[in-house]
């Protein structure tokens, strides 16, 4: 099925990946999460927390608008090509501790900075008014070369996000160390991000 952007340009699921095979060799693994995505592993985290009646907490669905289903069979339906109906604000929301927690995922591979291209203006503005309203907002920002996970508060954001026109057009690595929170990993769950999150609170 192709799934496109209001702009035209293809969907691609990442929570579709395959799991990554068990690598043997001499040298032990030292994060068992390497080679997930981290929309996988905050999934599975979600279900933990879940599953444990600690939090619930969700990945958002987002509308689509169906334009062509083919009809192989005369019981099946294929849905061959559709669209988003609009543009997504966050991936999760949810609640926590009796608080609305509403947050997006994003990842770089870039060592030096978190690039601001890879937000977008309504989903900024979202955040901010989720915090105004009470709720507890934030980005989980994954820097791929040194498989680190912060969580990083609205107001961090916002502050960058403000003079990228006039300065620099990212949020530099070191300021994320700084003014995020280290999400350790672990065991089970892979990415204990509440952890982070009870910090914020």
């Amino acid at each position: 099925m192709a799934i496109k952007y209001p702009n035209g340009q293809p969907y691609h699921d990442s929570t579709q990946q395959p799991l990554p095979q068990k690598v043997t060799g001499t040298k032990p693994v030292q994060h068992g999460h390497r080679g997930m995505s981290l929309e996988q592993e905050l999934n599975r985290a979600n279900e933990f927390y879940l599953q444990r009646g600690i939090a619930n907490i969700h990945k958002k669905p987002t509308p689509i608008q169906i334009v062509h289903v083919d009809y192989p069979k005369r019981a099946a339906a294929k849905i061959t090509e559709a669209y988003f109906q609009q543009a997504s604000t966050t991936d999760y929301n949810g609640i926590y501790q009796g608080r609305y927690l509403d947050f997006d995922a994003k990842e770089t591979t870039s060592s030096t900075a978190f690039p601001l291209n890879n937000l977008h203006q309504h989903q900024v503005t979202h955040l901010l008014d989720t915090q105004r309203l009470g709720g507890i907002s934030f980005l989980i920002i994954r820097f791929t070369k040194y498989q680190e996970n912060y969580c990083v508060p609205i107001n961090v954001i916002n502050y960058f996000w403000e003079r990228r026109k006039t300065e620099r057009q990212s949020i530099p690595y070191q300021a994320v160390i700084q003014q995020g929170i280290l999400i350790q990993p672990s065991i089970y769950p892979s990415l204990p991000y509440l952890e982070a999150v009870d910090r914020i609170i």
